[in-house]
């Protein structure tokens, strides 16, 4: 919750997805847990709309993908094997294809 927290002031933290990985925690920990949870500002601003709709805005799709991005280059550019290097892009290419074909766009509030 922490980290997701961290992310709406970092631009670089993936902030819904670490949300909705506490809201998971969260609701197998405890019932009273996802109460508050839910009525945090965080889950009403970062995560309510995803739950509810299914959709996040581009800005939360480019965020999350860049830093995804990141994280992929490193052994990408540490790793001297051309297949996993191919595997990384495929994962790459395959996660462009995910968030922007089968996850909707809602427009930003």
């Amino acid at each position: 919750m922490g980290l997701g927290m961290l992310g709406v002031i970092l631009p670089l933290l993936p902030t819904t997805p670490l949300l909705l990985l506490a809201l998971f925690f969260f609701v197998k920990g405890s019932e009273q847990f996802e109460i508050w949870f839910k009525e945090t500002n965080l889950y009403k601003k970062h995560l309510e709309g995803f739950v509810r709709e299914k959709a996040m805005t581009l800005k939360q799709k480019i965020t999350i993908n860049l830093f995804a991005d990141v994280m992929i280059a490193i052994p990408f550019i540490i790793l001297d094997n051309l297949w996993i290097r191919l595997l990384l892009l495929g994962v790459v290419g395959y996660k462009y294809y995910y968030f922007f074909t089968k996850i909707k766009t809602r427009p930003s509030k």
